[in-house]
């Protein structure tokens, strides 16, 4: 029998965005596989967090290119962008914690890409006017992260509603916590 790679990327996905410290018996048996057979796709934990940082970025990449970040005001790209990778914001705030992927120099040129795009987005944002230049596109783009982040494990752990994913993280980062007059 045939293994579809992707769908245990995807069964491991769902597991370790609940529970990071999952086993790779636990994975294997998530996605209904043997443990050897799981081996024979990844060699090891490392190997499975590389498969999924590729996934991750796959669909970081998509998630911006459906969101068209270059059309209109900079606010109606971002709010598209975070309703595109919803679906993903789990996949996301576990491969945030992983830091063996952002040290040295085997860091994925992908997020680099992706971080290029999010910076282009919000410093053209900041040049029309729309954002705030008190703080740098840099730190807009990590606060992204962030909020994805935190937004994801927030819904998984019922302390938000899925369906306030999209306007808690959207309002947070473009409005700002203070309140205005």
């Amino acid at each position: 029998m045939a293994v579809d790679r992707e769908q245990v990327l995807r069964s491991a996905a769902a597991l370790l965005t609940r529970r990071s410290t999952a086993t790779m018996d636990e994975v294997a048996r998530a996605a209904g596989i043997s443990r050897a057979t799981l081996h024979r796709h990844f060699a090891g934990r490392d190997a499975l967090v590389r498969a999924l940082e590729e996934l991750g970025i796959a669909e970081c990449e998509a998630a911006l290119e459906a969101a068209r970040p270059d059309d209109g005001p900079a606010a109606g790209a971002v709010r598209r962008l975070v309703r595109a990778i919803e679906p993903s914001a789990a996949l996301l705030a576990f491969l945030y914690t992983e830091n063996q992927l952002f040290e040295g120099e085997e860091q994925n040129a992908g997020w680099a890409r992706i971080d290029a795009r999010l910076t282009d987005l919000f410093r053209r944002g900041q040049e029309s006017g729309e954002f705030r230049i008190d703080l740098t596109p840099a730190w807009l783009t990590e606060a992204l992260y962030g909020l994805l982040g935190a937004g994801a494990w927030a819904v998984a752990e019922g302390r938000v509603a899925r369906n306030d994913f999209n306007h808690m993280i959207v309002e947070l980062l473009l409005g700002g916590a203070l309140r205005r007059e």
